[in-house]
């Protein structure tokens, strides 16, 4: 059987309409990360219980930072902490309570954070 005329220019791409031209989507995991410095960020501490079976862990969310510099941060508020902690789409997470342990740290580090929730 021939092929139909209309398919036989196309090797897959069945896309509607492209402006500029560009043939190739970005993947997600290409997107540059803008990096600010600590004092133009914005950090939210909070305590959360929510799906993690009753575990309280404090979530540090608000960052605008390579995963580099994350896992870096992660490390030094580990160990001032004393817990264990990671980092999961672009935030801190640190197991146990320690708000009030981790504002006082990350001032002093540069960054605006403030505690949220109750």
């Amino acid at each position: 059987m021939p092929s139909s005329p209309r398919h036989s220019g196309s090797s897959g791409d069945r896309t509607v309409y492209s402006e500029f031209g560009a043939t190739a989507r970005p993947d997600a995991t290409e997107r540059p990360i803008s990096e600010l410095p600590p004092n133009q960020q914005n950090i939210r501490i909070q305590a959360s219980r929510k799906g993690r079976k009753g575990k309280t862990v404090t979530v540090i969310t608000g960052f605008q930072a390579k995963p580099e510099t994350l896992a870096a941060l992660l490390k030094q508020l580990k160990t001032q902490c004393g817990a264990g902690g990671t980092v999961k789409d672009n935030e801190i997470e640190i197991q146990g309570d320690h708000t009030q342990t981790l504002l006082p740290i990350l001032t002093k580090l540069g960054y605006k954070a403030k505690i949220s929730g109750g």
